[in-house]
């Protein structure tokens, strides 16, 4: 993760919103600040028998609005601050689209490379057990983030109902399907990021499938980002993961990539058919459309002004620092935010948590036509709010967050 303050960020981002709704100085401070915050340290027993120790965290933004709702991110930089920020913008982005849940994030410091699946399995439980005092099917959900996957949340699953003596489907969403899991769920937010992306074409005056596309990340939100936008009919242009790009402007065989990637595990760079390029060259490249779907701060004062794309649809959270949003915005770039671009997943996670109370099941079909439904109509909402206040597009959607989270706060008054 990047050293800049991603909490600062997201708080200044809110005191952006505030100015257009006239915020109360005092709800300003409540939605400044997180709810709760847990911090937890706990052992595990390695395969060679030695003891390690790990730092772990859980925050809850606001639940003003429902259940807070967040994902779990295993990666070697977690921390509490860039946890309440990531907790904060989930307050957001479930309430930009019209969900009822507050926001949430937990995570572990770790790098889960260095695991054996049985190590990952018993860190896991053990971090389950440990937050387990604040997590719940109606007060907290947990969800897959960087470094955890479906089996993961299986683990977490099974963890809780041991305890509770019973199943509980609802308390995690991105589960594996047979245990609970919705169909669809997996490609839901890079999903959710191609559905915006054409909205924002489509009122930009340009036809997608004309345009050039370049995804940064080839995660589970980029490689389906890519693959999606391919299928649409884009020219996917350049890929990178971790280790570093690639880039053909013909276009790249992109679910050819996928199945390579997935399959061999070394990366994309194996692929020989491309110009490799660095993470950082990848975001410079000639292109229409940039989707970054990585890590925090990628596009920042440095490298701002000399991106090419004329249209940013943010897949990662918080890939854009305020500085760089300046620059883009001067240069005429239109940047659809995270907290609306990416909010297929969790639009996708409501749908499976409804699906386990109800212990009812949807189709995948219609599971996807929900969820591009749900979506259009948020970016509706957010270009309308745009337009109304002669903003940026990441404003737009921030004061239509801020005022809903707002008003339910202010109804639901302060205890006593």
């Amino acid at each position: 993760m990047s050293s800049y303050d991603v909490l600062e960020m997201a708080r200044s981002q809110l005191r952006t919103a505030a100015q257009y709704i006239d915020l109360d100085e005092g709800l300003l401070k409540v939605l400044s600040q997180p709810k709760t915050q847990l911090a937890v340290s706990f052992p595990v027993v390695m395969d060679n028998g030695e003891v390690e120790c790990f730092n772990g965290y859980r925050v809850q933004h606001n639940v003003s609005r429902g259940p807070s709702k967040g994902g779990l991110r295993f990666h070697p930089d977690v921390d509490l601050d860039e946890t309440t920020a990531l907790a904060m913008w989930m307050t957001w982005k479930c309430a930009v689209v019209d969900i009822p849940y507050g926001g949430a994030k937990g995570g572990v410091s770790v790098n889960t490379k260095r695991l054996s699946r049985r190590e990952l399995e018993k860190l896991t439980r053990r971090f389950a057990s440990e937050i387990s005092i604040l997590i719940g099917e109606r007060g907290d959900i947990p969800a897959p983030d960087i470094g955890t996957n479906q089996q993961v949340m299986g683990w977490i699953m099974d963890t809780y109902s041991m305890q509770a003596g019973y199943t509980v489907p609802g308390i995690v969403t991105g589960k594996p399907i047979s245990l609970g899991g919705s169909e669809g769920r997996i490609e839901a937010t890079g999903r959710g990021v191609v559905v915006s992306a054409m909205e924002a074409c489509d009122h930009l005056g340009l036809e997608f499938d004309e345009q050039r596309v370049v995804v940064q990340g080839f995660g589970n939100v980029g490689s389906v980002a890519a693959r999606l936008a391919r299928d649409e009919g884009a020219t996917v242009v350049g890929i990178s993961d971790h280790k570093g790009g690639l880039y053909n402007p013909k276009g790249l065989p992109i679910r050819q990539i996928c199945e390579k990637y997935t399959n061999f595990d070394g990366g994309i760079h194996r692929f020989e058919d491309a110009e490799t390029v660095t993470n950082e060259e990848l975001l410079e490249l000639d292109c229409d459309i940039l989707i970054p779907a990585a890590i925090s701060a990628q596009i920042h004062k440095d490298n701002a002004d000399n991106i090419k794309a004329k249209l940013i649809v943010e897949g990662a959270n918080g890939p854009t620092t305020p500085e760089a949003d300046q620059i883009l915005s001067d240069k005429g770039v239109l940047v659809v935010p995270d907290i609306l671009a990416n909010a297929g997943g969790v639009v996708a996670s409501y749908f499976e948590w409804v699906q386990d109370l109800q212990n009812f099941f949807w189709e995948e079909d219609e599971v996807n036509e929900r969820l591009a439904k749900i979506m259009r109509r948020a970016y509706a909402h957010v270009h309308h709010t745009m337009m109304h206040h002669k903003t940026d597009m990441r404003t737009a959607a921030m004061i239509n967050g801020v005022e809903r989270v707002a008003m339910a706060t202010i109804k639901r008054g302060i205890f006593p």
